[in-house]
């Protein structure tokens, strides 16, 4: 009987062999060409999950193919280790937020390692390391010195209880997520990177990216939101004016309001009279500061009693305090045109603001305008004076024409995207380098002194950043004046930390952030694989990061990243506590797979510390997530199964860019292949295997259409195909019989799976006296001949309906096809021994006889 392949003895001994051997250090003076394979750095947060894993093989399984077809590959890994989650912990388990991260990312280290990735851990990074943020300190100070930082107050989210800066994302129903507290707008000083520098290229850059999926460069071009539009100003009745911006000028004559941010010096003058205007602005104040989480809250103004003169005297428009317009945005005043645009919309159905139709969509051309929602389509112009008729794009042309011939408005183009703001105001990440100096200003940290490190001894006993309330950190010298002088106590955006790492992978001397030879000599990444949900951010910044170095002269590089796969998310069920009447926060119901009883009738429970039993809800099929509990910890798994099941299940269920849905009979399934695998190669390769002679040309044939297919997957990121062709092979190599050829497949066999399942490869390799490692050999040749058919299935068919099949050599001449489909059995059976009145042949395809 067969050997059974012992995978946790295999994984543990190649895994020791490639670490000894540096079998993954990339070599940056090899003449091989150069690839760069890179998946997104992942946050230390604690343990990894079958997400993680699917993500990682696939770079994987590209990686060591890309080494065994001749390439000199970079595959890294590092961490992203800067953040929130962190100093939480502090909070909550009082622990430093540098423990925590470092035990963290030895804990994710081990589990990545298990899985046997083919990584250069020689160029590991860690972005909370002084020895990583030191240099981005630096690369902040050249964008300073550029002109590309800029220091200014703007609104942000502000927790007064937590006393800090709030993301949107933390701010649920108004209130801060630890606090609870209601969350208030206020106006802080802080850092931006001018990101708007680089629009125009930014979006012209999205036409070059052909190897990025069209779903992110879409998401990237509406996020920068190139606008061509109208600015211009409307007389108001207190004598004043308001200038506003519409990307609607065609639209005009449908306006029926005014509407101003609540921190518009309109508002501000308003409320200053008003005690009715300035409670609303500080209700205001209570919302959301990004254009996205507006657009999701309810509408809400109040009516200044200030109007606004039409520029085409078609009467007054109420100008309202509002909700939805941000200061930040445009000129921080709209006109509101209901009937064309949903949010104006219901607006002026809360307000009972007129609602007129101005662009008709062919069925209706009444004003009176009486749908649910705005119609926001093309169409013809109604009810508009002059531009009756036109379509909308003349229309905006005619309006911005009347406007500058009047002198009252110009037309313009404006941008969605805004400055990066950068500045956080917590502890665990990147200090920003300037010495603020009574007499001196803004000073940056001479050079000399970088990194500016984070003090160890800090405190989480108390809200607010512990930077500015340490006894001695903040309190330096001015490093021109000499006067005392205080450090700017604000960290870095963590989007600064991974805006750049890919590149100080590629080069990492100790003495600047990187050498702008080697650096280039690897870039741009050539396969950059990560979740969608980086679309916008991440991915933008980085590109801007990479523009920025290119402006300041430290790289020749606009694109960092060439190619962009965002692969599917690994799925599992979840499931609540069924707990009637219950009052708690909700996220304390959800729990782990790996809590649950099956009882009776597959019923589902959990049990408690005292032994009672808790019934279990079924929950939707959902990515896995930390705050849902239905991650998988693959480790257990690993332990069970070994690394190449599970490396070969996140690989073959499904295209890679979709959804997986973990399953314990996909692993099964996984498991129980590398056994068969295994099995094939014990027979074929193993020393005492016995003697075989005689060929195989079929087989062969399908050796090397099978290696050209699995090439092609996987450099087409189709791991999935991949998976099927090898599936294939193996099928056909098992119901061949023993031949010499039948020998060669298995071996083949393995060389192809290599990526795939690299441990038994390597056993196998070396079971079958292979030289060196697998991992360093090469792939397989294919022969352009036999990826050629000779031979071509010939459909029969009487009176058309198929009676028989025959495999003939390709291009036979049409009388030799007609004999062999007379002499066919079923044939004779089927015209009863009669000759047929007619013979149809169809060169290479089918013969069609009639009776």
């Amino acid at each position: 009987m067969a050997s059974r392949f012992n995978a946790l003895k295999a994984d543990a001994h190649w895994q020791k062999t490639w670490d000894e051997a540096r079998t993954f250090a990339a070599d940056d003076h090899s003449a091989k060409p150069k690839t760069y394979v890179l998946e997104m750095f992942p946050y230390p947060s604690g343990k990894i999950h079958m997400g993680h894993v699917r993500n990682y093989t696939m770079g994987d399984v590209l990686a060591r193919h890309r080494r065994m077809t001749g390439h000199e590959v970079l595959h890294p890994m590092g961490w992203d280790a800067f953040g929130m989650p962190a100093e939480n912990a502090a909070m909550e388990k009082g622990v430093h937020p540098g423990a925590w991260t470092r035990q963290n990312i030895a804990t994710m280290k081990a589990q990545l390692k298990r899985l046997g990735f083919a990584l250069d851990w020689t160029r590991e990074l860690a972005t909370c390391d002084a020895s990583y943020y030191g240099h981005e300190q630096a690369l902040f100070l050249d964008f300073y010195a550029s002109g590309l930082v800029y220091r200014k107050e703007s609104a942000v989210n502000w927790d007064p209880v937590d006393m800090t800066v709030l993301a949107n994302e933390q701010v649920i129903d108004g209130r801060g997520w630890r606090s609870g507290a209601l969350v208030e707008k206020r106006k802080l000083s802080q850092w931006f990177l001018k990101i708007t520098q680089f629009a125009d290229d930014l979006l012209d850059g999205l036409a070059g990216l052909d190897q990025w999926p069209d779903k992110v460069r879409l998401m990237q071009e509406n996020w920068i939101g190139k606008s061509q539009g109208l600015q211009f100003r409307f007389a108001l009745s207190d004598g004043g004016s308001v200038e506003v911006f519409t990307t609607r000028p065609d639209t005009i004559f449908g306006a029926s309001f005014v509407a101003v941010a609540a921190d518009h010096p309109i508002a501000r003058a308003v409320a200053a009279a008003n005690a009715d205007a300035a409670a609303f602005v500080e209700r205001c104040k209570q919302g959301g500061t990004t254009a996205a989480e507006l657009e999701t809250q309810e509408k809400l103004g109040f009516d200044t009693g200030i109007t606004a003169a039409h520029p085409f005297g078609a009467g007054d428009l109420p100008v309202f305090i509002a909700n939805f317009v941000l200061m930040d945005y445009g000129t921080g005043a709209v006109f509101g045109v209901p009937a064309h645009d949903q949010r104006d919309f219901d607006f002026a159905s809360k307000y009972a603001l007129p609602i007129r139709r101005v662009v008709s969509d062919g069925d209706r051309t009444d004003p009176d305008f009486d749908g649910d929602e705005a119609w926001t389509g093309a169409g013809t112009l109604v009810n508009s004076h002059f531009l009756d008729g036109m379509d909308v794009v003349d229309a905006k042309r005619e309006v911005i024409r009347r406007a500058e011939d009047g002198g009252w408005g110009h037309g313009t183009t404006v941008w969605r995207l805004r400055d990066w703001g950068v500045s956080r105001q917590r502890y665990w990440g990147t200090p920003i380098p300037i010495i603020h100096c009574a007499a001196c200003g803004e000073v940056p940290v001479p050079r000399e002194q970088l990194p500016v490190e984070l003090p160890e001894d800090v405190t989480f006993d108390v809200p607010g950043n512990p930077l500015d309330r340490h006894p001695t950190w903040k309190h330096v010298a001015c490093p021109s004046c000499g006067a005392d002088a205080l450090r700017d106590t604000d960290t870095l955006d963590t989007f600064a930390d991974s805006s750049w790492y890919f590149i100080r992978f590629a080069s990492q001397p100790e003495d600047r952030p990187f050498d702008r030879a080697v650096a280039e000599s690897w870039l741009p990444v050539g396969q950059y694989i990560g979740g969608v949900e980086h679309a916008i951010l991440h991915l933008l910044y980085a590109r801007f990061w990479t523009r920025a170095l290119r402006h300041v002269g430290l790289i020749d590089l606009a694109e960092p990243f060439t190619g962009l796969f965002t692969q599917g998310m690994v799925t599992h069920e979840t499931y609540q506590l069924d707990i009637p009447d219950y009052a708690g926060p909700p996220g304390a119901l959800w729990i782990s797979p790996d809590a649950l009883i099956v009882g009776e009738g597959g019923a589902l429970f959990a049990q408690t510390e005292d032994g009672a039993s808790i019934p279990i809800r079924r929950g939707r099929v959902e990515k896995m997530s930390k705050s849902k509990k239905n991650t998988v910890d693959p480790e257990p798994i690993v332990d069970q199964y070994g690394a190449d099941a599970v490396r070969w299940f996140m690989l073959s269920d499904s295209p890679p860019e979709r959804d997986l849905e973990w399953s314990e009979n996909g692993i099964e399934g996984a498991w129980r292949f590398v056994q068969r695998l295994w099995r094939l190669v014990d027979a074929e390769l193993s020393p005492d295997a016995a003697p075989v002679e005689g060929d195989d040309l079929a087989l062969r044939k399908q050796v090397h259409r099978t290696t050209a297919a699995v090439h092609a997957a996987v450099e087409g990121l189709q791991f999935n195909k991949a998976v099927a062709a090898l599936y294939a092979l193996t099928s056909a190599i098992e119901k061949a019989p023993p031949s010499v050829e039948r020998r060669a497949a298995v071996r083949t066999l393995v060389l192809l799976s290599a990526p795939m399942v690299p441990h038994l490869a390597e056993e196998a390799w070396a079971l079958a006296g292979g030289s060196g490692l697998i991992a360093d050999a090469a792939w397989p040749a294919v022969d352009p001949a036999m990826l050629v058919d000779d031979e071509v299935t010939i459909a029969i068919q009487v009176n058309g309906k198929l009676r028989d099949t025959l495999m003939l050599p390709k291009g036979m001449p049409k009388e030799e096809v007609e004999a062999a489909a007379l002499a066919s059995e079923k044939i004779v059976r089927a015209l009863e021994g009669k000759a047929p009145r007619k013979v149809i042949v169809v060169p290479d395809r089918l013969v069609n006889l009639v009776a």
